[in-house]
Parts: structure tokens; sequence; C-alpha cells
């Protein structure tokens, strides 16, 4: 297996060294200057990337990050990455409630798909973990594998573990188990 951070050794089943996509959508780049409550005091753009490259240095797969403040970009990122990666952890940000294009593109790669968010998207505004702006439904929820929110930037450490473990998972996905 892959070196592995002690906090994390032993916790895969597989050694195959995946490459997870990480896309990032409108806004991220602005991180450092959004919300304190919401985003946290100390992070920005950088700072998620490197807390997220280490995650997946520690999972022992490699991070291919991507961000984009534009929804056409990100497309062409998606369509052109499909082949390479094994799977994908977005935070759509600003394209959570408006893009049909993206789920859709993410969901056509066949690849599992964990959609992220610094907040509860769905708690009230009163709620130490919910948006400022109050609850939202997303339009990517339909079409991921699953879903972690309300953790900040932990949001993304615990949906690499979450994706490594399931890819790692030959009956997690889909594939058969020995007894069918």
């Amino acid at each position: 297996m892959p070196s592995t951070n002690s906090a994390v050794q032993g916790l895969r089943t597989a050694d195959q060294r995946y490459t997870i996509a990480v896309i990032d959508g409108p806004n991220v780049s602005n991180l450092a200057r959004r919300n304190k409550r919401m985003y946290g005091p100390n992070v920005s753009a950088e700072s998620l990337g490197e807390f997220t490259t280490d995650w997946g240095n520690r999972l022992g797969v490699v991070i291919e990050r991507f961000m984009s403040n534009h929804e056409g970009d990100i497309l062409e990122y998606i369509h052109e990455s499909g082949d390479r990666v094994d799977g994908y952890l977005v935070n759509p940000a600003g394209l959570t409630t408006t893009s049909d294009m993206v789920p859709f593109a993410l969901y056509d790669t066949g690849k599992p798909v964990i959609e992220v968010h610094f907040a509860n998207i769905k708690a009230s505004a009163s709620t130490a973990r919910g948006p400022v702006y109050g609850p939202r439904e997303s339009t990517f929820t339909p079409y991921v594998t699953g879903q972690l929110m309300g953790m900040r930037e932990y949001s993304y450490a615990g949906a690499l573990l979450s994706l490594v473990l399931a890819l790692d998972d030959e009956t997690f996905l889909g594939a058969k188990s020995e007894s069918q």
C-alpha cells in the first residue's frame, strides 16, 4: 500500500493509488474574504487545496484539483477528465441551486461523486452550521453517490475518506458480491 499517515493506516483494504478529482465551483476562490462563521476563520482557496492534497497523500491517493468561477470551464474539465480519474469530490458552491449541466456531466462519467459543502445547506440560518442565507435545495444531490456538509473544510476530509473506502470496497458501488 502507498505510504499513509499512521492515523489512517490500516483503513484501506486495497493498494490501488486512485486519482480523485476535487472540483471547487464559483466563489471558492474567494474563501478568505467570505463569512467566517460559515467558512472558518483561517480558510483560503490555497489552504483548502493544501489541506485536500495532504489528506489525499495520507490516504495514498492522487488529488487532481480544479477550481473555476465559470460553469463552462467546469464542464470542459469533467468531459476531459472522465477517463483518467476514479471519482469526483465536488463543491458546487455558487452552482449549487442553479446548475443542471454540471451534475448531469458528473453523472454521465459513471464515476462516484461526493458533493461537499462547508455549511449544512439544509439547516436554517439561525443554526451554527447553517448557511447565512438559509436552507437551499441542491440540483446536484439527486445525481451524486453521497454528500457531506456542515463541517467546513473537514467536509472534504470526510468525503475523501468515504470515497476512497467506497472505491476499495468492490461491493459498495454496485459490483456483485460473492453471494450474488
